[in-house]
């Protein structure tokens, strides 16, 4: 158990951020500070030897808007996102919509959603769908890299050494149709993943669409989309049949062997949410 005099920084800069990172190499980062408690079972949780929190970086809590995109700092809280109404792409809204409580999105920033240590948490799906891009700072460099560059097979964000998340850049693209939809896991509180399905047309041909499942490993079938690409809507039952088709050999063919039964779950969720949606753009 961590020592119960935790020291805790406040830092306002990022210069006094990492200078305080530097100083204490194995600190931990506090956004809302709901990570910390988030699995801890005791009534009186148990933190870090040495926490840096990110309340007072001010420049972690801006919103921007250009025509293109929406900038939102790594500490803006869940419930500010949602609250900004209908700028805020309907993929990330239903998805930020659904996690916990209002009490914990008023809570929970952004930032620590995505960067989570030991799991994939939810707004990594939507991200991911919308080609969203996130800013990692360190103390000498800056770099821009794609959300689904971030996110690793394990689940665990892909940050180097006091790599810190500072704004995520995300396109306003005009998606036609959206569905989201949030799976429980065995255990209560306990995440089975989600499934995202965004889609675009113009003039009833089918011009974009992406299925992205994100849990403990991220599903999107680059070639089942390109099938229907060009396709009249409504879809032929044929076109149909085959995009589900094509989607049950590609999760047959990633299927965990360790984890069997969560691994056929996973498939049969998958492939109903699938099918549902087709339904709702075919003949």
């Amino acid at each position: 158990m961590a020592d119960p005099l935790s020291r805790v920084f406040y830092p306002s800069t990022f210069p006094e951020l990492f200078s305080a990172w530097n100083h204490f190499p194995d600190a931990e980062l506090s956004a809302g500070g709901t990570g910390f408690t988030r699995e801890q079972e005791t009534r009186v949780p148990a933190f870090p030897q040495s926490v840096i929190s990110l309340d007072g970086m001010e420049e972690l809590k801006r919103i921007s808007r250009t025509e293109r995109y929406l900038e939102i700092g790594a500490m803006v809280k869940l419930n500010q996102i949602i609250n900004l109404g209908k700028i805020v792409p309907e993929a990330l809204s239903r998805c930020l919509s659904r996690l916990a409580d209002h009490h914990v999105r008023n809570q929970a920033t952004i930032g620590g959603n995505i960067c989570f240590p030991s799991r994939r948490l939810d707004a990594c799906t939507p991200m991911i769908a919308l080609d969203a891009q996130y800013e990692l700072r360190t103390t000498q460099s800056t770099r821009w890299v794609s959300a689904s560059r971030l996110s690793s097979m394990t689940g665990a964000p892909i940050l180097e050494r006091h790599e810190l998340l500072t704004r995520i850049r995300v396109p306003l693209e005009p998606w036609t149709f959206t569905w989201y939809r949030k799976f429980r896991g065995a255990d209560i509180n306990e995440s089975g993943g989600s499934v995202l399905f965004i889609m675009k047309n113009e003039k009833n041909i089918l011009t974009s669409i992406r299925i992205i499942h994100a849990g403990k490993t991220i599903f999107r079938d680059k070639d089942s989309e390109a099938m229907l690409l060009g396709k009249r809507l409504p879809l032929s039952r044929k076109d149909a049949e085959s995009f589900v088709e094509s989607w049950t050999s590609y999760l047959s063919g990633t299927r965990d062997t360790d984890d069997m039964p969560q691994a056929e779950l996973t498939m049969i969720r998958v492939i109903n949410f699938v099918r549902t949606m087709l339904r709702h753009i075919s003949d």
